[in-house]
């Protein structure tokens, strides 16, 4: 029983030396490196002449913080930076979503107009306070009593915009999409306006780049021997 032992125990060394020699004799290594990587255009802007950002249906906001004017004028100030048209803004009552799909709503608003979109949409702006009880790490000599604990509050924003660009002619949506992000603050008084300027900034980046093209930023890894 003895001798069979050993015999499995040398088998098993034999096995595991040809992993350990692989792995002591290996020299290959590899960087992470972040690269450029050109944005897929969705819908190209550049093809059109126009573009109006009208008003936006809220749904929610903070008070004394109005939404609507600051969506507009972020937006048309972005645009007029990056699109080769020309870009402008227009007032337009919004009362229901129903009229996103209003083909003759839009059409109406700029008769005999080719060459324009509009870019439009209903967005909804919250805050909140969440709580959290923190436990504070104890010292060597400290082992005996109990752990310290406070409570903090941390302010969190949520801007949920669905945007729309509409095509003045036909009136038809030709790209629709939904953004919902999130900040969260240590500082429990943080502003709305700070915190929108963070978050607008955001579905900023992700809408131009699937519009007007871009690069974004990404890991890769480059294997050296």
């Amino acid at each position: 029983m003895r001798r069979k032992r050993k015999k499995m125990k040398r088998s098993k060394l034999l096995l595991l030396l040809p992993l350990f020699f692989l792995v002591c004799c290996s020299t290959t290594s590899y960087w992470r490196v972040r690269v450029e990587v050109p944005a897929k255009i969705v819908l190209d802007l550049n093809q059109y002449s126009n573009i109006v950002v009208t008003d936006f249906l809220v749904q929610k906001e903070p008070n004394e913080f109005n939404l609507n004017q600051e969506i507009v004028k972020y937006f048309a100030e972005g645009l007029e930076q990056q699109f080769k048209g020309k870009v402008s803004s227009k007032k337009v009552s919004l009362e229901k979503e129903e009229l996103f799909q209003d083909r003759d709503f839009w059409k109406s608003l700029f008769p005999d107009q080719e060459g324009t979109v509009i870019l439009t949409g209903n967005a909804s702006y919250t805050q909140e306070i969440r709580k959290a009880i923190l436990e504070t790490r104890k010292k060597r000599d400290e082992d005996f009593y109990p752990r310290s604990q406070a409570i903090e509050e941390r302010r969190f924003y949520t801007l949920d915009l669905s945007l729309y660009l509409i095509d003045t002619t036909t009136g038809e949506a030709l790209y629709t999409r939904a953004f919902k992000e999130t900040q969260g603050y240590n500082n429990p008084n943080q502003t709305a306006p700070f915190a929108f300027f963070d978050l607008v900034e955001r579905v900023k980046v992700k809408l131009f780049q699937s519009l007007l093209g871009g690069a974004r930023i990404q890991e890769r890894y480059l294997i050296v021997d």
